[in-house]
């Protein structure tokens, strides 16, 4: 007897028909006992190929580039933020926001812009000027119970905030910031506000322009940012054309236009020339995707095919937060509605 063929799975033998020689016990058991190490051999390699194949898959980058946030793989790695930039990137993540970077050390805002440039990862949106309370923009006043105007204080606030910007931006190797106007004046007529915010974005705009950085304006919905002066990507879309910067483009958020306005891809397909980055969450509870309304694969899809190549940020929290299942089941979302 002679072995022709070993089959990984079965092992196969088979028996020569010119070899008619009895095969005593001990030879038999030799060569039962070979095979058996060798399929056991074989099975193991091929589990290991199993387990590794399935491991690329699950980390395989993302098409969609999908950007999360400082405390979405905490329970993971804890809190240095340079070790959840690693885990992402190890779990198929190529961006990352972080509206904290001008809260940051100099010294961290150098390492992140190193690591990201070592990972091949791209810095999103952070945020260079936002103001909830106080109509700044709309009316030059710093205080809203004060109703003293003071055009050129905030001028000049405004110019220290987007120079600040543009060497924060460097650092981290982004060209995407944040900004929010302020609130709105009730002393003043809604055309003017929005004559007033045009004023300040121009100057503004001014400073980005040379270095490239690209303001995005965010509106925000009426009922977690209640008197907010932008609200509408229909406004935003319009304040932008006032401005006419390349460095004056639009934030659409798609958690907040969807409790605003709904109706989110006709809405992008409108402003589609002033839009220049997106972010999401779901409705309600600004959670991950598929833990709400919207239905976010149709929106990927749509996005993906109208050749959106930009960051997408996960500007939200997690559904089961505190937990390491809650950061898995929070991959495990995105990988459901990514782009196939």
């Amino acid at each position: 007897m002679k072995v022709d063929t070993i089959d990984p799975d079965k092992l196969i033998y088979l028996m020569n028909e010119s070899d008619t020689t009895p095969m005593n016990r001990r030879t038999f058991t030799k060569t039962a006992v070979t095979a058996t190490a060798a399929a056991a051999t074989l099975s193991t390699l091929k589990g290991a190929h199993h387990e590794k194949d399935k491991m690329s898959s699950e980390n395989k980058p993302f098409t969609m580039r999908f950007g999360p946030h400082d405390g979405h793989f905490r329970e993971h790695v804890g809190n240095n933020v340079l070790d959840q930039i690693q885990f992402a990137y190890d779990h198929g993540f190529r961006t990352w926001e972080d509206n904290r970077m001008p809260r940051r050390e100099v010294s961290e805002q150098v390492a992140m812009g190193k690591l990201f440039e070592k990972l091949g990862m791209e810095l999103g949106v952070f945020v260079a000027y936002a103001e909830f309370r106080h109509p700044t923009m709309t009316g030059h006043r710093a205080d809203f119970f004060d109703r003293k105007r003071d055009k050129k204080e905030i001028r000049e606030m405004l110019i220290g905030k987007m120079k600040d910007a543009v060497e924060i931006a460097k650092r981290g190797g982004t060209k995407y910031c944040t900004v929010v106007p302020g609130s709105i004046d009730p002393s003043v007529l809604p055309e003017y506000q929005t004559a007033n915010v045009v004023e300040h974005l121009k100057y503004m705009a001014e400073i980005c322009e040379p270095s490239g950085l690209v303001m995005v304006l965010e509106p925000l919905n009426y009922i977690n940012h209640p008197n907010c002066f932008l609200q509408r990507v229909a406004q935003a879309h319009q304040i932008c054309a006032m401005v006419d910067s390349p460095s004056c483009k639009i934030l659409d958020d798609l958690y907040h236009q969807q409790i605003t306005e709904g109706n989110l891809i006709t809405n992008m397909e409108d402003a589609w020339d002033q839009i220049a980055y997106i972010q999401v969450g779901d409705v309600p509870g600004r959670k991950e995707p598929t833990t709400g309304e919207i239905n976010y694969k149709n929106v990927f899809k749509w996005l993906y095919e109208k050749g959106y190549q930009g960051i997408i940020g996960m500007e939200h929290g997690i559904k089961n937060r505190g937990t390491k299942e809650g950061e898995m089941e929070l991959i495990k979302a995105y990988r459901s509605v990514d782009v196939s």
